[in-house]
């Protein structure tokens, strides 16, 4: 099998398009995987890092507001077609996967007119503008919420859910060594705040205001502040000069933080949303409201119509985020609940269902 992957931009395209591209090897070890990213963005690190190939289109997105900058769009938007099509033809596919962010739509719209079978996974519960584009012409979209009908044709449709990291998927035997490895106390309830890689100001603002809180009332707190936020997090820990705060620009070991945690703070980005659906720990949403066509509000709210989640909006945050937190830690009933729901909204094999399908359109 020969299968080229396409997309990135933000951690919640590449990880996906990263485990189809693990689980496609699983599957058949002697596949031969090229990814077409977009030049200068992360893509360009990560799937390196992860073992695979790539090269990289010249693609940025349409700025939504006026600029000078969106005069180029059009050109950079052909040239990088043309560049699709020539590394498309040299690689010569079975099949070409597009997983959102600015490459996909050049490499799906090249393969597409080249007869190549075609598919995308949509991470959200509303669809960002590329993947809208682009569903007239692929051979099937993968997704991950109810509904879609709204924005494809239901013929193309394939519920796989979202692919997640795989050390995710099962952490019910992982707790002692979260807590030897984060230094927390076992008879302590844990709050997991997660600012993001870069870091969500919202949050981590409000988290912070709420640290006299934490200690105040003996609650531990794994702080995930992201790069941009992290030494001002520990200039405001450092004032209570307490073990129940840990501090933390990134972790890596995410599966440990969710494992110990007994209630999580997240934003609502689509692969977030779709790992805490698997973990089923009681959560508060707050969407980013800086996002395309708000859908991380959207994700939220397809949680919060099922009552398996808590929907905390970014404007407000900073007066009710912790009066959210103080609430839910007391109320036992109410955090079985949400982790009842939340968990039955899990997806573990997203990665495989797809493979499945790929193995599917290439038959054909």
């Amino acid at each position: 099998m020969k299968a080229i992957i396409s997309g990135g931009g933000t951690g919640g395209h590449i990880f996906p398009a990263i485990a189809i591209a693990n689980a496609i090897k699983e599957k058949h070890p002697e596949a031969d995987i090229l990814f077409i990213g977009a030049k200068g963005r992360m893509e360009m690190e990560k799937v390196p890092q992860a073992g695979y190939k790539i090269e990289g289109l010249c693609i940025s997105g349409l700025q939504r507001r006026l600029t000078w900058k969106n005069l180029s769009f059009p050109f950079k938007v052909i040239s990088s077609t043309i560049k699709a099509r020539k590394i498309i033809t040299r690689f010569n596919p079975d099949i070409v996967i597009g997983v959102g962010g600015f490459a996909s739509g050049p490499t799906l719209q090249a393969a597409s007119r080249l007869g190549i079978p075609t598919l995308i996974q949509e991470q959200n519960s509303y669809p960002g503008i590329t993947n809208k584009l682009l569903a007239k012409k692929v051979s099937k979209i993968c997704v991950a919420y109810d509904n879609m009908t709204r924005w494809f044709e239901e013929k193309k449709i394939n519920f796989t859910g979202n692919p997640i990291r795989q050390n995710i998927v099962d952490i019910k035997d992982k707790k002692e060594t979260a807590l030897s490895h984060f230094g927390l106390d076992k008879n302590k309830k844990t709050v997991l705040a997660v600012g993001g890689s870069l870091g969500a100001l919202t949050i981590n603002e409000s988290i912070a205001l709420g640290l006299k809180y934490c200690v105040d009332n003996n609650i531990q707190i794994i702080w995930q502040t992201g790069k941009n936020y992290f030494e001002k997090a520990r200039h405001e820990a450092s004032k209570y000069n307490s073990n129940n705060i840990k501090v933390f620009e990134f972790i890596y070991e995410m599966d440990l933080a969710y494992s110990v945690a007994d209630i999580i703070v997240s934003r609502a980005g689509a692969i977030a949303i779709s790992e805490l659906c698997v973990i089923g720990k009681p959560t508060i949403l707050v969407p980013s409201p800086n996002v395309a066509e708000d859908h991380q509000t959207k994700n939220a709210m397809a949680l919060v119509e099922k009552n398996a989640a808590i929907l905390v909006k970014d404007a407000l945050a900073r007066e009710v985020l912790i009066n959210e937190i103080d609430s839910l830690i007391k109320n036992s009933e109410k955090k079985i609940e949400l982790s009842e729901n939340i968990i039955k909204l899990g997806i573990k094999d997203a990665d495989k269902r797809i493979v499945a399908i790929v193995e599917e359109l290439i038959k054909k």
